[in-house]
């Protein structure tokens, strides 16, 4: 398998496959693809795999593409504007990332739901309890809104961050919820109540727009209706 990413601000990924290789993605999440290529979409690993993976951001049913030619190619688009990040996983090696940021892996690759154990995490976290969980062998792509800041964290190092640009994280991170600490920075800030603290060792990969950030700025312009 090789793989190209194009674009800035709207990127592509293109994959190139020999025969017999395979990648899946959830529906839809195909933009164009060459001769040679066979579809089989379920629900990867029956029903209670499929509706975990719906409940972490994911559709409830995956799509994979074979190869069945000496070579071909397929094509898949982000749903925002942004980055598509490439992460290759060892076998058993495990990466976490936000609701609704994988975009497609090779079919070694697992998904998975995955929750958070802290309460204040769960909570205050920016994307709720659920976020992805990814095993691999394999290559996976995730899409993140915005550009990526990637940090490897020595062990005990703490980065503060505001929930929402927490994109993917190691599995070894410490991941909590602290708050504010100030009467003026809470009211005055704009930061809201609560920082995220992702302690090392291990790798961060953060965004620099939330896709809730972007959602808030554009409702400033939606029409409405007038009463």
């Amino acid at each position: 398998m090789r793989y190209a990413i194009s674009g800035t601000v709207l990127q592509s990924l293109e994959v190139e496959l020999s025969q017999g290789e395979a990648m899946f993605t959830e529906s839809g999440g195909m933009a164009w693809m060459t001769e040679g290529i066979d579809m089989n979409t379920n629900t990867r690993g029956g029903l209670m795999s499929g509706l975990g993976r719906a409940l972490a951001g994911e559709s409830l049913f995956m799509t994979t593409y074979t190869c069945t030619a000496p070579q071909s190619s397929i094509t898949f688009t982000p749903e925002a504007p942004g980055k598509v990040l490439p992460v290759q996983l060892g076998a058993n090696q495990v990466i976490i990332a936000q609701k609704d940021a994988f975009m497609c892996a090779q079919n070694s690759v697992k998904m998975e739901m995955h929750f958070r154990k802290r309460l204040g995490a769960g909570l205050f976290g920016g994307e709720g309890f659920i976020l992805q969980k990814l095993t691999g062998p394999g290559m996976v792509f995730l899409e993140i809104p915005g550009e990526v800041k990637e940090y490897n964290l020595a062990a005990g190092q703490v980065l503060k961050i505001d929930p929402g640009h927490i994109a993917a994280f190691d599995p070894s991170v410490n991941y909590d919820i602290t708050m504010m600490k100030g009467l003026k920075n809470i009211v005055f800030s704009g930061e809201g109540l609560f920082l995220a603290t992702l302690r090392g060792p291990g790798r961060v990969w953060l965004q620099t727009m939330p896709i809730s950030n972007l959602a808030q700025k554009l409702m400033k312009y939606m029409p409405t209706k007038s009463s």
